[in-house]
């Protein structure tokens, strides 16, 4: 039986890239966009060329409300499109940088950081544990800050290090079912992230190739393939990691 797997935040970046080669391996994706619809379908299209299946949902993933009816909606789109009530791979990728000092930082800042990227990973998680499938797999995106510390990158970096416990937690719980739950943590990636700073700004750039073991900042296809591979069956053994694609940063 084909795999599913649901991507959040993948109209772009990582999570288009990730969605791709998902699709490149022979499986069938459902992408996640927060407001860039004629992005997704773009996607979408991408991978319906590759003779996959797959569908676009509309989803603000630091919005908990929410999350009861964007089920529904996904429930609605497993039975019309793969007459299925279950989904295989969940990708927790949606996500954004904010930059500031920990003397600079506003709590509103502060929570929409805690929202989409650990309240949201959270409960977006259990809203959909019913339709993840036994023997499935979850990623959930963390960052190579996590591991060397930046200055103006503390609220950012402290969120994903909650999103490494709670994958740690996830797999212990889930092990019953068969679920295998990692992390990955992505170095600094040429992508919109952050307006696109690494992608767009030489001098940001240059010092994160600087400091980079292979003399340069990451691609997306430098993450999207390796995402791919771990959701695969050759590497259902592999359970409870952190998994740096950096490129050797900060070593």
């Amino acid at each position: 039986m084909t795999k599913i797997a649901i991507v959040t935040g993948a109209s772009r970046g990582l999570g288009r890239n990730t969605a791709l080669n998902i699709a490149n391996r022979g499986g069938d994706v459902v992408i996640t966009y927060h407001s860039r619809s004629d992005e997704a379908r773009a996607v979408v299209a991408e991978i319906e060329a590759m003779g996959r299946k797959a569908a676009a949902l509309q989803l603000d993933t630091g919005n908990v409300a929410t999350f009861s009816a964007f089920a529904d909606r996904l429930k609605a789109v497993l039975r019309e499109n793969w007459q299925r009530d279950t989904f295989d791979h969940l990708v927790n990728n949606a996500g954004h940088g904010d930059y500031a000092l920990i003397s600079d930082t506003t709590e509103e800042q502060f929570d929409k950081l805690v929202d989409v990227h650990f309240k949201g990973v959270f409960f977006l998680t259990q809203k959909l544990l019913p339709m993840l499938a036994d023997g499935g797999r979850i990623v959930n995106l963390s960052s190579g800050l996590t591991r060397v510390s930046a200055p103006g990158w503390s609220a950012y970096s402290a969120v994903k290090g909650a999103v490494e416990v709670l994958s740690v937690y996830m797999a212990k719980e889930l092990g019953g079912r068969g679920i295998a739950v990692n992390t990955v943590a992505p170095g600094a990636v040429e992508t919109d992230f952050f307006g696109g700073a690494v992608r767009d700004t030489p001098d940001f750039n240059r010092f994160f190739a600087d400091i980079t073991a292979l003399g340069r900042a990451g691609l997306p296809d430098d993450i999207g393939p390796m995402i791919a591979g771990l959701l695969s069956e050759e590497n259902r053994w592999v359970n409870a990691q952190r998994i740096e694609v950096s490129g050797g940063q900060g070593i």
